[in-house]
């Protein structure tokens, strides 16, 4: 998948979040009576700007997008007239100041709300929670898991697909505790494993497999079911059907020994050995390249024939009604942020490494593979992400909206608002903290990247 394609799905799914995101701060403001003179995507230099209503607020698409804001009336920023005092943000009651500024972030769970309840409601086909071979020495071999097993239950809740499965695994491993996991197998035997996840290290991609908890691979034979226009495969003349035995000499034993033997020849002239009609056939095979998280790889620009079986095997269709999903979109949203948090807190204290704080490029990275799965799992990505930014905003950070509502709740508390030089210092310290979560981020994204 080339660049553009990420940055496309990057730059979309961000505007998204961020219009929500401002909208949110938008309404609530206008509902309270607050004079909003702008509503900025991005910050920097206007590329776009529009004014309208009767407040003449200037709509602005800005120079660098990572962002966003809702600029107020507000007597700390500019002289105020007499007459418009009472819509000035600065004048409004510490309810009101607390809506407005809340409001960004609720917009925000709302949003995944409304995702999740609609992919809930319309059925996604997810891959079953059927286990393979734990390796050895791992949580899941010591407790006795096998090949085969198909998970049903963790710790009472049902689990009904491999990503259920994961966000259990990821949310004990952020708490060092014990999995209790029910099992049942082609013999229908049910069996409960007692998996210990404590010290497995960071929540990243590699956690499933250290708790042995890996997702079944069946083998696929090495049949072609369709070949795309243009690609390498239909330029030499592959054809559906064809089954392919050898590649560059070396045996091709199933589906995923032909992947591996490609990937590894990225524009090479290659020998493919195929079977036809029951003949033996080799063809030169120039192997067209393609981009894998920036690696360079072979690609041949096939795919292999659908076995119904397997996919009745391996997928399932998981689908609720309208007020069933409703609450699980409700509990989805909730246990997501609250993991959220959890992890923050944990790579305060240091229990939890900050490898785990991704920045824009990883974020990018997920958008263009999300996408090129396909648009349930693209708008699940936004669900994802749009909860992620909720609850960064909701950090105690001056500078962020949690600090203002810090500072409104102390308000509130002690009868009267925050010193200016309070505030000043807030604005620096938070300045600073930010800064050092964006050292963070983009050197967790270099190391992702090269690493």
């Amino acid at each position: 998948m080339n660049f553009l394609f990420y940055l496309a799905a990057f730059a979309l799914a961000l505007g998204i979040l961020i219009t929500v995101h401002e909208f949110g701060h938008y309404i609530v403001a206008r509902t309270c009576g607050v004079k909003v003179l702008r509503f900025s995507i991005g910050f920097g230099r206007p590329l776009l700007l529009h004014r309208a209503g009767a407040d003449r607020t200037e709509w602005v698409l800005a120079a660098f997008p990572l962002g966003g804001y809702v600029k107020m009336l507000d007597e700390r920023e500019a002289p105020v007239p007499m007459q418009e005092l009472h819509r000035a943000f600065n004048r409004q009651t510490v309810g009101k100041r607390f809506a407005i500024v809340s409001a960004g972030p609720i917009a925000n769970f709302l949003l995944a709300i409304l995702v999740y309840w609609g992919l809930f409601m319309h059925g996604m086909d997810e891959l079953k929670p059927l286990l393979g071979t734990p390796p050895a020495n791992t949580p899941a071999a010591v407790a006795g898991i096998r090949e085969g097993d198909l998970v049903r239950r963790i710790d009472g809740d049902d689990v009904r697909s491999a990503q259920d499965l994961r966000w259990h695994v990821a949310k004990a491993a952020i708490e060092q505790r014990t999995l209790h996991i029910e099992t049942i197998n082609d013999r229908q035997e049910i069996a409960v494993h007692k998996v210990d996840l404590a010290g497995l290290g960071d929540v990243d991609a590699g956690l499933m497999e250290r708790a042995g908890l890996v997702i079944f691979r069946p083998r696929i034979d090495s049949v072609v079911g369709s070949v795309e226009d243009d690609s390498a495969a239909a330029r030499a003349g592959i054809r559906p059907d064809d089954r392919i035995v050898a590649v560059d000499g070396r045996p091709v034993t199933d589906w995923t020994s032909m992947v591996d033997i490609v990937r590894d020849r990225p524009g090479r002239e290659t020998a493919v050995r195929i079977e036809r009609d029951g003949r033996a056939l080799d063809l030169p095979v120039v192997i067209g390249t393609a981009d894998d998280n920036g690696e360079r790889i072979g690609r041949l620009g096939i795919t292999p024939r659908p076995d119904p079986a397997l996919r009745d095997r391996m997928f399932i269709e998981v689908r609720h009604d309208f007020a069933e999903s409703f609450v699980l979109a409700v509990r989805q949203t909730w246990d997501t942020a609250l993991f959220s948090f959890k992890a923050f807190g944990r790579m305060i204290t240091g229990e939890l490494s900050w490898k785990n704080l991704s920045g824009p490029v990883t974020i990018a990275d997920y958008a263009g593979q999300s996408a090129a799965m396909g648009v349930s799992h693209y708008i699940k990505f936004i669900a994802l992400i749009s909860i992620s930014l909720g609850v960064l905003n909701l950090l105690p950070i001056p500078m962020l909206d949690g600090g203002h509502l810090m500072y409104y709740t102390i308000e509130f508390l002690k009868g009267g608002p925050v010193s200016e030089r309070i505030m000043e210092i807030g604005q620096q310290v938070g300045l600073a903290l930010l800064l050092m979560l964006m050292a963070f981020a983009f050197y967790n994204d270099i190391n992702r990247l090269f690493g």
